[in-house]
């Protein structure tokens, strides 16, 4: 694969420590969720997650719309990044997007919302890694 970008990130301390995305204005002190028995203020890593994957997931929606050339409203994304135990006794992720569309139909939106997870690099980078939930709405 030919690298169109790429960044990088410096994390000192780990869940409680600093990240640092490097080249931007990006720096956040971290923090482990209470769930988790975390005790500060802070992002955490999944937070960090949702925010990429929601927009991301926005774009790709943006991207099939253009290359449809449909007139057509970007839908606002909803997505929640949530992390469990799994079967091993580790961890993973489970993610759960909602796409609230106006203007269209439910086909439309649904259809729209699949090619959408097949463009995205967060979807690709998932795909059958952890569990995604799509939902599209209608207003």
């Amino acid at each position: 694969m030919k690298i169109l970008y790429s960044t990088s990130a410096v994390s000192e301390g780990g869940r409680d420590g600093k990240v640092t995305v490097l080249g931007s204005p990006l720096k956040f002190d971290m923090a482990t969720p209470s769930e988790l028995g975390g005790t500060k203020v802070g992002a955490n890593p999944e937070q960090l997650f949702a925010a990429g994957y929601a927009a991301c997931f926005s774009s790709s929606v943006q991207h099939v719309i253009r290359v449809e050339k449909l007139n057509v409203q970007t839908p606002t994304i909803n997505l929640t990044v949530g992390m469990g135990r799994n079967e091993t006794g580790g961890f993973a992720l489970a993610v759960n997007i909602v796409a609230i569309f106006k203007g269209i139909n439910q086909a439309q939106a649904d259809d729209l919302l699949d090619k959408a997870h097949h463009v995205c690099p967060y979807s690709n980078a998932t795909r059958g890694n952890i569990e995604v939930t799509l939902l599209s709405k209608l207003e």
